[in-house]
């Protein structure tokens, strides 16, 4: 594998590849618990997707999801503003029981905190009510855990983390993994509204410490604060997307561009690659962390979703549909690509050089 220039995820401290290894050692455990229900309660897709299925009898499953908002946090800390991050939360957790075709009903939240901060908790529950709101789903309980002598932050008595673990409705014969892509489906971006609520860590590595930016720094291309940029809550597709499922459209996989940026594409069941020959101009916050901190497009791409939140895998004659859907929710929408039926599980950006498989994009 070639050397990558400039500062890496793994130089700011995440090592994705160690974190896969790990990962097997926690799976060789949990995947021997689907065993232990065989009829109401059986697991229903492998692990590894973005959201499990549950049988709950009579033809229904529930969609079962868990995410936090990582380093975002500090950010907030930085800023002492807290009001937003529950709205990522949120959006981390519905958008991935969205994936396999469920509506997302309902969300609990866990929240350790160094101390119970009456201020702080109150802008977080704002913020957990507003992404509710949004996404059209109740917080129906959580739970409040004080471990001051594990956690740290970036303020003091302001150290807290935030996961959430939601829940959604799905009838059985109609769950999407992307089971029945076929060749030359299209594929269909939906905007971010930035950075979301990953690669943070590479991001505060190269204007934190290598620029000597502070989050009161205004940059003049995002015309804002640095601090306002990357706290830009997680966009949540739930209304157009469960719009789309009632009407029936012909979806073929539904994606949540996350951690591992436009590789979350190839998790989908079938072994397909995705020709992304139109993708749109990435925000100019992810031209500053390229420029600043000299990174290679083989890691950008690893790392950040390049302005891409959300896709689908549809047949050409539905796109008309989803650009309808879209535009109510003022939800821009981009023909990014398309799919070749090779057998290869591969990522191809013919306009970088880039391939993507294995974990990561390299170039060819």
């Amino acid at each position: 594998m070639q050397k990558e220039k400039g500062i890496t995820y793994a130089r700011a401290g995440v090592d994705s590849d160690k974190e896969q290894i790990a990962l097997r050692n926690v799976l060789q455990w949990t995947k021997k618990t689907f065993n232990f229900r065989k009829e109401k309660g059986s697991v229903k897709i492998p692990e590894g997707y973005f959201a499990n299925v549950i049988d709950i009898g009579g033809g229904r499953g529930v969609a079962i999801s868990t995410d936090g908002v990582g380093t975002k946090i500090l950010v907030a800390q930085l800023m002492g503003k807290y009001d937003t991050v529950g709205i990522d939360c949120v959006a981390m957790n519905v958008n991935d029981v969205l994936c396999v075709g469920a509506e997302p009903l309902s969300m609990v939240d866990y929240i350790a905190v160094s101390r119970p901060d009456a201020q702080l908790l109150y802008q977080i529950g704002k913020g957990l009510y507003e992404g509710a709101r949004i996404a059209r789903i109740n917080i129906s309980g959580g739970e409040i855990a004080q471990v001051k002598e594990m956690i740290k932050g970036a303020r003091k008595d302001c150290e807290f983390d935030l996961v959430g673990t939601a829940i959604g409705l799905i009838d059985l014969d109609r769950i999407i993994t992307g089971q029945n892509i076929e060749d030359k489906d299209i594929v269909v971006g939906f905007a971010s509204s930035g950075i979301h609520s990953n690669g943070l860590t590479l991001a505060r590595k190269v204007l934190f410490e290598k620029a000597k930016f502070s989050v009161d720094t205004y940059i003049p291309e995002l015309g804002k604060m640095l601090g306002h940029e990357l706290l830009e809550p997680t966009l949540i597709y739930v209304r157009p997307v469960v719009e789309m499922l009632e009407k029936r459209i012909n979806i073929k996989a539904l994606i949540h561009i996350t951690g591992d940026g436009l590789l979350n594409l190839i998790r989908v069941s079938s072994p397909v690659s995705f020709i992304l020959d139109n993708l749109p101009s990435p925000q100019p916050i992810f031209k500053l962390i390229q420029k600043t901190g000299d990174i290679s497009d083989e890691e950008m791409f690893t790392v950040f979703n390049m302005g891409i939140g959300f896709c689908l895998v549809i047949a050409e004659e539905s796109i008309d549909d989803i650009q309808d859907i879209t535009s109510r929710y003022n939800i821009k929408v981009y023909r990014i690509g398309y799919i070749r039926k090779d057998g290869k599980r591969e990522v191809i950006i013919p306009g970088k050089k880039l391939i993507g498989k294995d974990g990561r994009f390299i170039r060819y």
